[in-house]
Parts: structure tokens; C-alpha cells; sequence
């Protein structure tokens, strides 16, 4: 199922670029709010932004989003685990 959003947007801001790249931008943008918020996962947000996974943790990265929620010491205390006893 697709929902079509109406937005209105001043006519000087509309003029300036093309229907197109303002829709890619707000998908974009949304995803990326949404996946900050922990609201939906990475590849449902890149699925939303029309991008792969690669260019949606890129698009992240660009935005100083965090695609990897982990502190030093859970990895650490994840790579002792992989140790041989």
C-alpha cells in the first residue's frame, strides 16, 4: 500500500529545483529522521529513501546519523566472547 502526501511549499522554494528532486529529498530526509529515531530499521529506511543500503549508511554518515549503536565497551566485551577459551 502507497499514501501520497500533499506538502505545501512556498513558490519561491518550488521553482528552485524540480518536482523530482524535491521529492527524493523529502523521502530522504524522512527516512533519515525516522532511522535516527529508531523508528524503523536500516534497510526499511534506505527501502523508504529509494536508495541501497550502501548509499543510505552514506547518506547517514553525511548527517552524522550513527549506523552502528554500539559502545566501545559492548564491542570489546563482543570481541573477548570470540576469543578461544
Amino acid at each position: 500500500m502507497q499514501v501520497a502526501v500533499a506538502i505545501n511549499l512556498p513558490n519561491d522554494f518550488v521553482e528552485m529545483q524540480t518536482p523530482a528532486v524535491i521529492e527524493r529529498e523529502m523521502r530522504i530526509s524522512y527516512a533519515l529522521a525516522l532511522f535516527k529515531a529508531a523508528r524503523v530499521t536500516l534497510s526499511k529506511a534506505a527501502e523508504l529513501a529509494g536508495m541501497t543500503i550502501y548509499d543510505f549508511m552514506k547518506a547517514c554518515k553525511e548527517n552524522q546519523i550513527a549506523v552502528i549503536d554500539i559502545t566501545r565497551e559492548e564491542l570489546m566485551q563482543e570481541l573477548e566472547s570470540l576469543k578461544p577459551s
